[in-house]
């Protein structure tokens, strides 16, 4: 990260700063140097070096940008510029997005805060910075044509207003969003309460993400910007699994989530283990009367949500989009349904003529998690990852909760693959076998005779993982 005199003294400060004007030259003068990331990785939290302190978020596969203060504001500076992201390893995608990444960096402030944000535009078009949900002048509001002139390639504008009311927000154009979004501009803009509120709880961990679906040809670098349905690359934060950061806690921390959708569709975001209550949303807190227990929310297009829970079951966790086709990696969606389809006999002779032929779908597409299939340069299998227990057969939104009762406050470390206590890992069946004629329900009271069930470590067949 390029932090290089960042939160050295500020400059004098542009006196007037307004959307609908450019820096001038003697102005660009006093502008923050921009910090910029290349690494995919989580990065850790910005504890904040000035002001108020607050619990700070920590993005999965992403980072907070630092900040300067000048006579009282928060100053920031956002570069649109085109980027290279690296989705999964050996996968890497053209994007256009903010600082060196896509998604942009995560803005953090607090309630109250005067902030003041300078844009530079490097892309080859027209752009403009909407900043949504906030509560803001509305020629701040960041709609070209509408509230304010778009912004020139070469040109920097400025933004300035006061953060009014806590909560998840986002960032992302109003300016040729079609191709835009789609190319991955956008950003998380969390505001943090100045003081206690009885509608938002104190957290041990506090995690956001950004939901975000590309249209990339296996083989190539660049998304498909007039697809509308279509897409084959799903994410969190530009990230498929198993390249996504897990998410991990101490046993009985408070963790928040925060999930925001930019997406073409909606997402039932789901967590293994634990109930959640939705607890915010873009519009501000919820009401305590207003919440209930849930283990799966869905966050539509244009939402932010915001979930917390205790995380009280030890485990690996699954989390993830709970769309089928959204936990898969890169497919087509031309693919013919071949289940009972008998290909006996006809492999080896399509293989004379298509040497790289493989059999798939006969028995269903579980096999393709395992499967060495080869692939164009460029991109991930369809299914992938890999598990202590064999292959996980996930890809896109699909990450893990780790909770663990050994774990420090500030740790965001992976600690590995969970250590199964003794008899609690399902074990195979090796009594006798049900017969085809066996009654599908037992009477009640008869049924003794039946075999004793036999748990793991009565004999060498019921290892587990230890």
């Amino acid at each position: 990260m390029q932090r290089r005199n960042f939160f050295k003294g500020a400059a004098t400060a542009v006196t007037t700063a307004v959307a609908a004007a450019s820096v001038s030259r003697v102005a660009m003068a006093a502008l923050p140097e921009p910090a910029s990331q290349s690494s995919a990785d989580t990065a850790a939290p910005l504890v904040p070096p000035n002001g108020r302190p607050y619990r700070p978020v920590v993005t999965l596969n992403g980072w907070t940008t630092p900040w300067r203060m000048s006579n009282g504001v928060k100053e920031f500076h956002l570069v649109a510029e085109p980027v290279v992201r690296e989705v999964a390893p050996g996968f890497s995608v053209n994007m256009w997005g903010y600082n060196g990444q896509s998604p942009g960096p995560t803005i953090e402030v607090v309630e109250g805060d005067r902030v003041r944000i300078y844009v530079t535009n490097r892309l080859p078009e027209h752009t403009t910075i909407h900043w949504h949900g906030q509560r803001l002048p509305n020629g701040m509001d960041g709609v070209g044509g509408l509230t304010q002139p778009h912004i020139a390639p070469g040109k920097t504008f400025v933004y300035e207003f006061v953060a009014r009311r806590p909560g998840t927000f986002m960032y992302h154009p109003h300016a040729d969003e079609m191709a835009q979004m789609a190319m991955g501009m956008m950003g998380l803009w969390i505001t943090h309460p100045k003081a206690a509120s009885p509608l938002i709880a104190h957290v041990d961990r506090d995690y956001a993400f950004l939901l975000s679906a590309y249209d990339v040809e296996p083989g190539a670098m660049t998304p498909r910007v007039n697809e509308m349905t279509d897409f084959n690359i799903w994410t969190f934060n530009s990230r498929v699994f198993p390249a996504i950061t897990p998410l991990v806690a101490k046993q009985n921390d408070r963790v928040r989530i925060r999930v925001g959708n930019l997406t073409m569709t909606n997402h039932p975001i789901h967590i293994h283990g634990h109930e959640f209550e939705v607890t915010g949303t873009d519009g501000g807190p919820v009401p305590r009367s207003a919440r209930w227990p849930e283990v799966t929310t869905d966050v539509a297009v244009g939402q932010m949500r915001q979930v917390e829970f205790i995380a009280d079951e030890l485990g690996d966790w699954a989390l993830h989009c709970h769309k089928s086709h959204h936990t898969m990696g890169a497919m087509g969606h031309d693919v013919p349904t071949m289940i009972g389809v008998d290909h006996r006999g006809l492999v080896s002779k399509i293989q004379k003529i298509v040497p790289d032929y493989m059999l798939m779908g006969e028995r269903g597409m579980g096999d393709m998690g395992s499967m060495e299939m080869p692939l164009p340069d460029n991109t991930f299998p369809m299914m992938s990852g890999t598990g202590p227990f064999g292959s996980l057969e996930m890809g896109g939104m699909f990450t893990t909760l780790k909770v663990r009762a050994q774990l420090g406050a500030n740790d965001y470390r992976d600690p590995g693959w969970f250590k199964h206590p003794k008899d609690t890992v399902a074990w195979e069946w090796t009594g006798k076998p049900l017969g085809a004629d066996a009654p599908r329900q037992t009477p009640p009271g008869s049924a003794s005779g039946a075999p004793s069930v036999r748990k793991p470590g009565t004999d060498s067949g019921h290892d587990q993982h230890h």
